[in-house]
């Protein structure tokens, strides 16, 4: 029987799948399941199969930074 004053132990939380193949991951190779899937995703990244979007700025809209002055 439990203490009722006792709060109940959170439970632990759970962990994602490998990104790449859904299987459980591995502590060692994290956020993966094993040295295949983190290599996959090494070389994707490498490859240049994975990109970061960016916005193209004119010059004319870059703001310089404030002026520092020292007395």
């Amino acid at each position: 029987m439990t203490d009722p004053a006792t709060p109940p132990e959170p439970e632990p939380p759970k962990q994602r799948p490998c990104p790449l193949c859904g299987k459980p991951r591995v502590e060692r190779y994290r956020p993966f399941c094993s040295k295949r899937c983190a290599d996959v995703d090494l070389a994707r990244w490498l490859g240049g199969t994975y990109t970061i979007p960016a916005a193209e700025t004119d010059e004319d809209d870059i703001v310089p930074p404030p002026e520092t002055r020292r007395d």
